[in-house]
């Protein structure tokens, strides 16, 4: 009988997990709100609901997966990734949402709703899956047992 361990999480699991766990909760709101919004208010409601999905879930995830890229990057330019992408993002959205203002093929609460459902459940499956990964520590220096600046 042999022993196969399990590999070891690299330290990019956790946003990896994040992306993950963010996808399948966008998936989920995907088919939930757009059943509704098209129950509710027709055809109308599901492209209201198909739009605010596409939004608040690309603006969502779009930062985790920037996060992981920038991982790679050292501090300062990561830094830079991560301002450019946000000032990107919210340029794009106002974008979106100016010229979607000038159309009414869409129902605007489920739009809304969707974008605001997006946001608290992509975010909230996100943080339940780097909080569900397990990443081991390592220490590098040996004697690291005492607590660290007169922790007792």
């Amino acid at each position: 009988m042999s022993f196969t361990p399990n590999p070891i999480p690299g330290p990019d699991a956790p946003l990896k997990s994040a992306l993950r766990y963010g996808l399948i909760g966008l998936a989920v709101l995907v088919v939930l709100s757009a059943a509704i919004a098209t129950a509710v208010a027709g055809l109308p409601g599901l492209w209201g609901a198909l739009l605010g999905a596409a939004i608040g879930g690309v603006f969502i995830l779009t930062t985790a997966a920037v996060v992981l890229f920038g991982a790679k990057l050292p501090p300062s330019t990561a830094g830079l990734v991560m301002l450019a992408s946000w000032v990107g993002k919210v340029l794009l959205v106002l974008i979106a949402v100016a010229v979607l203002n000038q159309f009414d093929f869409y129902n605007r609460v489920a739009l809304f709703l969707t974008v605001i459902g997006a946001l608290v459940i992509v975010l909230g499956a996100e943080t339940y899956g780097v909080l569900r990964q397990k990443v081991p520590y390592v220490s590098t220096t040996a004697g690291d047992s005492e607590p660290a600046s007169g922790q007792e």
